[in-house]
Formats: C-alpha cells, structure tokens, sequence
C-alpha cells in the first residue's frame, strides 16, 4: 500500500519544535486526525524512531493553522501535544512556545500577507479561545529569521517574535486562582493553583525535601519525588475545574526557590512527568503571576518591584524567561507580554502507512 504524504513544514518556536500543518491538509475526522499524528511523530515509542518527533514533550508537537472567519483574528491555530510513549494526543492547553511559530507559518503557507517591515498576526487560540498578537519582522515583505535576540534554551540567535496576550487569565480553568484561594494544600503540602495561560500547580521545593536547583537529569531520576507531585496533581486537577487530569498533561507542576541569578523566582517544571529543559512560555506566565498574588507559595521566595509594568525573570534550568506584566490601579494583573522566535527547519512532505489513512480516502480537490 502507498505511504501518505502529507504537506509539513517542520518549525522551531521558542524553546520547542512542532510539526506545523495546515488545518485542510489534515483528515477532518478528529479520531483519524489523531491516528495520523501519533505515526507523524513515531508514538507510542520512547524513542519515537518511526516518526519525527524527537523523543521529548518539547519535540512532539503539532501545530494546526487555518484562516479564520472571526473579525477579530488572521488565523485559527490548534495546539496537539503528542505524547511519546503513549497513544494519545492532547489538545487540553496551548503552546506559548509553539505559538512563536504560528505568525511565520501563517506567512509561509500563504496564510496571511506579509507586509514591508513588521507584519501583525492575529491569532485565535483554539484549545482555549483567546487571542494573541504576533509581530513578525518581514523587511522588504519576507520573514527574517535571522536577528539578534538570545533565547535561553536555544543555540546562537534569531529575529525576535513580540507575543501580546490580553484577557487570558482562567484561559483553561476559567480564573487566575481556580480554586478560589492563594493557597490550598494536597497531601499536607501548601501549593498554589493558577492560570494565567497555563494551569500550573506551584510548589516550594524545600516542602517536599528539595532545594529547587538540581539538574533536570536528577529531577527526572527522582521516582520518590515525581510519585508525590502526581498524587497532588491528580487531586488539583478536579479542583482546578480541569476534571481527571489522569490520561493529560495539565497541571504542569512547578517547583520553586528563591532566584539565584538576578531574577524573579527560581523553577522547575515538569510536563507533566518529565522535567522541562527551561519552562514553557504560557507556564513562564503563570509562574511570574504568581509572584505578584498576595498570599501565594512564592511570598518569600520571590523578588519582584512595583509599578503598573513589570518584567519578570523566571529562572529554569536552562537559563531564564523574562515575562512583562501589565497591572491596574487595583493592582490586577490585566496583560502580558514575551519576547520569542523562530525558525523555519524543513518544508516538505511527512510521509505515514497508507493503512492508517489510505491514499485513496483523498479529501475533495486533494491530489493525494
């Protein structure tokens, strides 16, 4: 039976990589849709040798874009995180990092127009139904890639990606504190349940017998360690209006300590089993809001100035992620904004068995 080929454009965003497809080149069946990605990326498999994906959460991800038909949006975009070594596919948060990558591959795949200089990529966020902005650098009307804005987590330097959220507190659990408390306390350990973009679950390293500053290897090795934050995990999940958390991957969950480097917070976040190489870009928000809650796990912990605006560094085991706050009179916190960017890695075409999705199941106006 022939192999299916399926138009792909592989991306870096941020700290992360993601198949990027558009929505049409796509099964529209969401059951066969995900049969598809989990041969794209090789799962289940650790090693995810018969697909591309990576063998890491960071590495097995898929972007879906299409046009929007909303007025207030350029394009539609579908967060996937498929797992690794299981046979399933998550579409239960965004991708903060994945959506750095959004706006050029709008522009790639003819998308949205480019324009002279910068151009402004609205982008409907799907899995949570918010909107950000994205600012692509397209001098002479085509994207640069190349720039000098360094990112922690990522070799050398690119064009910088300006990423603006508003409104997207409680985006997944529908409040900034969807417990309705700073904090609240799960097998005798005080953690704080947020969601500004990204349902995170906070806690002090030094509660559970860490420091906050081992290496992700070591973290990753710490079975006593990652059985505790399960257990609090799959008891914040209900409490978080995000139901049995047992077969996703939110709440990530969040170890903190005081910063050692100049920065806000220190962190440590795991996807929700696996350490993260840095942290994610919506986690990074979470993480830095907070920071700024009367009464949240991080008070003594972290250090933060005042005023309306406020850049915040979280740092991670990789480097750092500074993330701007927005904040009004009554010191709620009312907008964000990041720093990213992205890169093009290879546009062609994946290619998956015939079986799962046989060649001649073509779509109407497909060449197959």
């Amino acid at each position: 039976m022939r192999q299916r080929r399926i138009p792909c454009l592989l991306m870096r965003g941020g700290t992360s990589k993601a198949a990027c497809f558009v929505a049409s080149d796509l099964p529209d069946d969401p059951a066969l849709r995900d049969r598809v990605l989990l041969a794209v990326m090789g799962s289940p498999d650790p090693r995810q040798i018969d697909g591309i994906g990576g063998a890491d959460p960071l590495t097995s991800k898929v972007a879906i874009v299409q046009a929007s038909e909303r007025e207030d949006a350029d394009v539609d975009y579908l967060f996937a995180q498929v797992n690794v070594d299981q046979a399933r596919v998550d579409y239960g948060q965004n991708c903060g990092n994945v959506l750095a990558a959004v706006g050029p591959f709008a522009i790639e795949r003819g998308l949205v127009a480019a324009r002279r200089g910068s151009t402004s990529v609205r982008i409907f966020m799907q899995n949570t139904g918010q909107i950000a902005e994205a600012q692509i650098p397209t001098p002479d009307g085509e994207i640069a890639y190349d720039g000098d804005l360094q990112i922690d987590g990522v070799p050398g330097s690119a064009a910088q990606i300006v990423l603006n959220f508003q409104d997207i507190a409680g985006s997944s659990c529908g409040a900034l504190l969807p417990t309705g408390h700073p904090q609240d306390r799960f097998d005798g350990v005080a953690v704080t349940c947020i969601d500004n973009g990204m349902p995170v679950v906070l806690l002090r390293a030094a509660d559970v017998g860490r420091t906050g500053f081992e290496s992700r290897e070591q973290l990753d090795n710490d079975s006593e360690l990652k059985q505790r934050l399960e257990s609090i995990r799959l008891q914040a999940g209900p409490k978080m209006n995000l139901g049995d958390v047992s077969q996703r991957t939110v709440p990530k969950m969040t170890l903190v300590a005081e910063p050692r480097d100049g920065g806000a917070i220190t962190s440590r976040t795991f996807i929700p089993h696996r350490c993260h190489a840095s942290i994610g870009v919506l986690g990074a928000v979470s993480v830095a809001s907070a920071c700024l809650i009367a009464g949240s796990i991080t008070q003594g912990l972290a250090r933060t100035a005042s005023g309306q605006q406020q850049r915040l560094s979280v740092e991670h085991p990789s480097g750092e992620f500074s993330v701007l706050l927005t904040l009004d009179k009554q010191k709620q916190i009312v907008g964000c904004g990041l720093l990213r960017s992205a890169r093009a890695l290879f546009d062609g075409n994946v290619q998956i068995p015939g079986d799962i999705w046989p060649v001649s199941a073509a779509k109407s106006g497909e060449k197959g």
